[in-house]
C-alpha cells in the first residue's frame, strides 16, 4: 500500500457493504448538521423573542393593550406571546359567563396556558430526537462496517498461500474508515443534542415561570371583578 493513498481510494477499494455503510453515515452526518444549524437559529430566536416580550409585559403596559396588539398577529405567535394570548383569551371568555366563580375561571385559564407551554416545548424539541438517535447508533453502524470489512479482508487473505501485512493492510484500513465516519457523525450530534436540550430546558423553565406569574396577575383581576 502506498503511503499517499487517499480516503477516496480507500472508499473505492472497500466492499459494497462497507461503501453502503459509509454513505449512510455520511448522509446522517449531513442531515444532522443541517438540523443542528436550523435548531440553533430557532432556539436563539425563541430566546430573543421571549426576552423581548417579557420586557414589554413587565414594563407596566396595559394588559388589554398588549392583548389587542398580540391578537393582530395571532397566526404568527410563538413562545411567551402564544402563552399570554392563550391564557388571556381563555380568561376573558370564561369571565364573561362565570364572573362570580374565580376558581373556575382560573382553573380553565391555567389549563389553557399549560397546554400552550407543552405545545411550545414540543415545537422547540423538533429534530432533537433525531440527533439523539444519530449520536447513539452511528458508532455501531460504523463498527458493523469495520467488522464486515476486516472479515472480508481476512477471508481474502486466507485464499492466498503466502500472506503479508501489505496484503491485509489496505482492507483493514478501508474497514476502519467506517468506524471513523461513525464517530465523525456521532460526536457532533451528541454535543449538539446536549447543548440544544439545555437551551430547550431553559426556555421551558422561562415559559413555565411566566405562565405562573401571569396566572397570579389574572387571579387578582378575577378576584377584584368578583368583589365589584
Amino acid at each position: 500500500m502506498s503511503a499517499d493513498i487517499s480516503f477516496l481510494d480507500l472508499f473505492l477499494q472497500a466492499s459494497l457493504l462497507v461503501k453502503l455503510v459509509m454513505l449512510i453515515l455520511l448522509g446522517m452526518s449531513v442531515v444532522s448538521w443541517a438540523m443542528i444549524i436550523k435548531r440553533s437559529k430557532v432556539l436563539s430566536q425563541a430566546t430573543k423573542d421571549s426576552n423581548a416580550f417579557e420586557d414589554r409585559f413587565w414594563s407596566g403596559a396595559d394588559l388589554s393593550q398588549i392583548y389587542q396588539d398580540v391578537k393582530k398577529r395571532k397566526d404568527e405567535l410563538a413562545g411567551a406571546e402564544e402563552i399570554f394570548y392563550s391564557g388571556f383569551t381563555e380568561f376573558l371568555r370564561l369571565r364573561k359567563s362565570n364572573s362570580d366563580s374565580p376558581a373556575f375561571i382560573m382553573e380553565g385559564t391555567g389549563r389553557s396556558m399549560r397546554v400552550a407551554v407543552a405545545r411550545e416545548v414540543d415545537e422547540l424539541e423538533t429534530n432533537l430526537p433525531f440527533l439523539a438517535t444519530v449520536g447513539s447508533i452511528s458508532p455501531y453502524i460504523g463498527l458493523f462496517g469495520t467488522v464486515w470489512g476486516i472479515m472480508h479482508a481476512f477471508i481474502a487473505l486466507g485464499e492466498v498461500k503466502q500472506a503479508t501485512l501489505a496484503m491485509v493492510a489496505p482492507g483493514i484500513a478501508e474497514a476502519l474508515i467506517a468506524t471513523a465516519m461513525g464517530l465523525f457523525a456521532a460526536i457532533p450530534a451528541v454535543m449538539a443534542y446536549n447543548r440544544l436540550s439545555n437551551k430547550v430546558s431553559k426556555l421551558e423553565h422561562n415559559y413555565a415561570t411566566f405562565s405562573e406569574e401571569f396566572h397570579s396577575i389574572l387571579h387578582r383581576q378575577a378576584m377584584a371583578g368578583r368583589e365589584q
